[in-house]
């Protein structure tokens, strides 16, 4: 008796809640089918770009120097414990340019009407990185828990020796050589002139004597 009465409680609710659901079925979700047609849900995104720093550009990219390197970083923990240690696959880039933003009125030398001297900056690496796409770690030992520290510092230390790998291999002279090969022609039919390209000579000032 006692079931029967309980369910003669919750049967009342229970159409109440059926009731429900067939009225938001029929009556509700064809209005929200009218307003949204797509059947997606609405996104609305609000943007608040701000513009921070402008830079002028000026560096000629003349050539790019690619590296692949296997280095072994190893570090001193502690004098009671292995060395830790971290082995990469590094693969790095170095690009030498020529900033013309340094180009002065004076480095360009018109002489009569068939000839244009132009003193060029020196060339310098642009920029150096280790491209993390073709890197990779390949073997770790004794790291103590501290294997994202230790695989940052070897990177860190495969970068910089992209820079002087680079320097080593002569990415400097090759600037120098694809600057004649570029700018020579292009200057050429600009102008209209045979342009000699020369490396700027900087003058040390002269020593000062000391005082007796």
């Amino acid at each position: 008796m006692r079931l029967l009465f309980v369910l003669r409680k919750l049967i009342p609710w229970l159409l109440l809640l059926i009731v429900a659901g067939l009225a938001w079925r029929f009556l509700l979700m064809p209005v929200k089918n009218f307003l949204n047609p797509a059947g997606e849900p609405a996104v609305e995104v609000t943007h608040n770009t701000v513009l921070t720093k402008i830079e002028a550009m000026g560096k000629l990219e003349l050539v790019r120097y690619n590296f692949k390197d296997v280095v072994e970083y190893k570090k001193e923990v502690s004098r009671f414990l292995p060395d830790s240690k971290v082995a990469l696959i590094v693969g790095g880039e170095a690009v030498g340019c020529i900033d013309l933003q340094k180009l002065q009125e004076s480095d360009l030398q018109f002489i009569g009407d068939s000839v244009l001297h132009v003193s060029l900056p020196a060339p310098e690496i642009c920029y150096y990185r280790v491209d993390h796409t073709q890197s990779k770690v390949f073997g770790k030992e004794n790291t103590y828990f501290q294997d994202a520290d230790l695989v940052d510092e070897g990177y860190k230390y495969a970068e910089e020796n992209v820079k002087q790998a680079a320097l080593s291999s002569g990415i400097l002279q090759q600037t120098s050589v694809n600057a004649e090969k570029i700018l020579k022609p292009m200057l050429e039919n600009m102008t209209g002139r045979r342009v000699y390209l020369m490396p700027r000579e900087t003058m040390a000032a002269p020593p000062v004597p000391k005082k007796r």
